[in-house]
């Protein structure tokens, strides 16, 4: 069923590539038009001549209030408003313990990954109000959710957009404007590049690579694609998701529902184990 999203604008930080890409595409498909806001010029510009008409980029990095603003703005100058905010722009910091973290390292994380999407909702709303309602979109992560999915300052900022989605659904919905968020799993993205400290280019190509391995890593056997998470924004983005405000979207495989003996049979619960060890012998 197209035309989901007929007569909708949005704007999408992070949309030249990956997640974002992969929604500003899903988008347009649906019948929106669609402000791509992100650091990637050609990118950006190359959605542009894709998409004549239904897609204008705009250069926006999340570390800045104006930036932010301008790129909002332009929702309003080129299409007449604002219906939709997908706060999706993001990185990672390298894996290292909280022993080895750096001040200067945790204030860059969270400015992109909470105080972005903060502001990106500060400046949204009068936009909004202005059309009579509308729905925000915050990309989170199942890092957010459990240890072990992610660095340290990555996780612990993205445990913060689940619960500030909560609190900004609780002060907007009264006026009609949804919040929620995605908390994806492993997507095959460059962000898993990223995490390791390597250069854009070679991370890209990591995306490649995760996609080849993934589906062996949780429940359901497919590698998570940019679509998926797509998927699951166009559904909270949509009048199909009027009645769903502050509550978060896991999107991941499965990945979570347990550890990896409870769903792959051929490993052994550690409960098992431990009651195997003690299991009197049997008696002759």
């Amino acid at each position: 069923m197209a035309g989901r999203l007929d007569g909708k604008v949005a704007l999408i930080t992070g949309g030249a590539s990956g997640i974002g890409l992969g929604t500003v595409e899903l988008f347009v498909a649906e019948g929106a038009q669609v402000v791509a806001a992100d650091i990637q010029d050609e990118k950006g510009a190359m959605l542009e001549k894709r998409f004549p008409g239904q897609v204008v980029y705009a250069h926006c990095d999340v570390t800045s209030e104006a930036e932010i603003e301008a790129a909002l703005q332009k929702a309003k100058t080129e299409f007449g408003g604002l219906d939709i905010l997908f706060n999706n722009a993001g990185i990672s910091d390298r894996m290292t313990s909280i022993g080895e973290i750096t001040a200067d390292g945790w204030s860059w994380i969270f400015d992109i990954l909470v105080r972005g999407p903060a502001l990106g909702m500060k400046h949204a709303v009068p936009l909004m109000l202005e059309r009579g309602g509308g729905s925000i979109i915050n990309t989170a992560s199942i890092a957010g959710l459990q240890a072990g999915f992610g660095p340290i300052a990555y996780s612990t900022a993205k445990a913060g957009v689940i619960h500030m989605s909560r609190v900004a659904a609780a002060q907007l919905s009264p006026q009609k404007i949804r919040v929620n968020a995605i908390c994806p799993g492993l997507i095959a993205t460059s962000i898993f590049g990223a995490s390791f400290g390597l250069p854009r280019e070679v991370a890209d190509q990591m995306a490649a690579r995760v996609a080849e391995n993934a589906a062996a890593a949780q429940p359901v056997p497919k590698a998570g694609l940019p679509d998926d998470i797509a998927q699951a924004a166009l559904y909270l983005a949509s009048d199909a998701a009027a009645f769903v405000s502050g509550t978060h979207l896991v999107v991941d495989g499965g990945i979570t529902v347990g550890g990896r003996h409870s769903w792959d049979p051929n490993m052994v619960s550690p409960f098992a184990t431990i009651l195997g060890d003690l299991t009197p012998p049997a008696q002759s």
